[in-house]
């Protein structure tokens, strides 16, 4: 029997490789990612967290996460701190000159539950998942 070629696969993985693709060649040279993905936590949420590291040196970013009081900075710093090993042990590049170009938070799937409620009534608990993406450059000298 022959293997399965490319327009034999279905439908759902060829878009799913396509769309893994199409990120890949987003990244610009001297760009380190890391992603965590279906995280626990609530997008609006973790969206606070990335707002108040975005721009910063890592540095200054991990204090901040440091001293921030919530799940969603605990999450958010173990995903830095996993680009930042990237970025030094994989990349070869320097931890002095390394800055928080981009993190996000995209929505991932929704896990749905339903509560009772009064008078034989059901409701939906929407129990929501993120994808957090954290990504580092190394900021040039300034001349």
């Amino acid at each position: 029997m022959e293997t399965a070629t490319k327009k034999h696969l279905p439908n759902k993985v060829r878009r799913r490789k396509a769309r893994q693709e199409a990120k890949e060649a987003t990244l610009e040279r001297g760009e380190v990612r890391a992603i965590a993905r279906f995280v626990k936590a609530a997008p609006q949420k973790l969206r606070l967290i990335t707002d108040a590291i975005r721009g910063k040196h890592v540095d200054e970013a991990l204090k901040v996460l440091n001293f921030t009081p919530n799940k969603s900075a605990r999450i958010v710093k173990k995903v830095l701190e996993s680009v930042i090993a990237n970025a030094e042990n994989n990349h070869e590049m320097d931890y002095d000159d390394l800055y928080v170009f981009r993190a996000y938070v995209d929505n991932g799937p929704m896990i749905k539950r339903f509560m009772s409620k009064a008078m034989g009534r059901a409701t939906t608990i929407r129990r929501r998942t993120s994808h957090i993406t954290v990504v580092l450059k190394e900021r040039g000298e300034v001349e």
